[in-house]
């Protein structure tokens, strides 16, 4: 473990390659979103390429993984939402890939970067706006426009514009800033027990408090792992509730 927290989450070049100003180097980054996809796909091709009555482990955690994604999209947008559920379960399923393979040593954190929480979270919002034109045509406006006095709305529709285009920064901030954070502190005390470890025969016995926050934080980082693959997924299905149900909002 380094000794710097914050080197973990460097981006570094592994085939460089610039086309005139830009550069478009195949990084750590990139090698490690690629596995996360790879990964997911290999967990959920094996699992479900010999079904079993009783299933075997592995299918039991794929099943798992479609009933809990499918529940979450019945219970906030019903059986219509149904249609986007490879779209909500890809994004779990990546988010929640890249936080758990984050806390192995020497594995690089996607969601720690903003630029990949940022594009994700564009991405949803995007298709939202998409699909509330798509379903109401210039009706979907009415999002922004609540049921008040007219005189209100001169306030309101600006405050409900801002709401909406702030999502964009609330939920992109909340993935990068819950990995960022809870992965320094990992790194912040393996550092303590490496330099009480190696600070003299009568300090070492001091780094085993270290070692134990290492352990608990350890621990609450899989909660928090999960936690907020949960969290992007579930809001994901509120904003694309609201495009499909427009006028059951006001």
């Amino acid at each position: 473990m380094a000794m710097n927290p914050m080197e973990q989450f460097e981006v570094k070049p592994i085939v460089p390659l610039h086309i005139g100003p830009y550069d478009v180097s195949f990084t750590n980054q990139s090698l490690f979103m690629c596995l996360v996809v790879a990964l997911v796909t290999l967990f959920l091709t094996v699992a479900m390429s010999r079904r079993r009555l009783v299933p075997s482990r592995t299918q039991s955690m794929a099943e798992i993984s479609y009933e809990f994604v499918a529940n979450m999209i019945d219970s906030t947008m019903g059986d219509e939402g149904l249609v986007f559920f490879p779209f909500i379960f890809a994004i779990f399923m990546f988010v929640l890939l890249s936080n758990f393979l984050g806390l192995f040593p020497g594995a690089f954190t996607v969601t720690s970067q903003i630029v990949v929480t940022f594009a994700l979270t564009a991405f949803v919002m995007l298709t939202v706006v998409v699909v509330g034109f798509a379903r109401h045509g210039l009706g979907f406006l009415k999002l922004f426009v609540p049921k008040a006095p007219f005189i209100l709305l001169i306030l309101l529709v600006p405050i409900e514009i801002i709401s909406f285009l702030t999502r964009l920064v609330s939920l992109s901030v909340r993935l990068f800033a819950n990995m960022l954070a809870g992965h320094t502190m990992l790194a912040v005390f393996a550092s303590f027990v490496v330099a009480l470890g190696a600070a003299g025969v009568f300090l070492k016995p001091l780094a085993i408090a270290p070692m134990l926050m290492i352990v608990f934080i350890g621990a609450l980082e899989m909660l928090v792992a999960f936690l907020q693959a949960y969290v992007f997924a579930i809001l994901t299905c509120i904003y694309l509730n609201e495009a499909l149900h427009l006028h059951e909002q006001h």
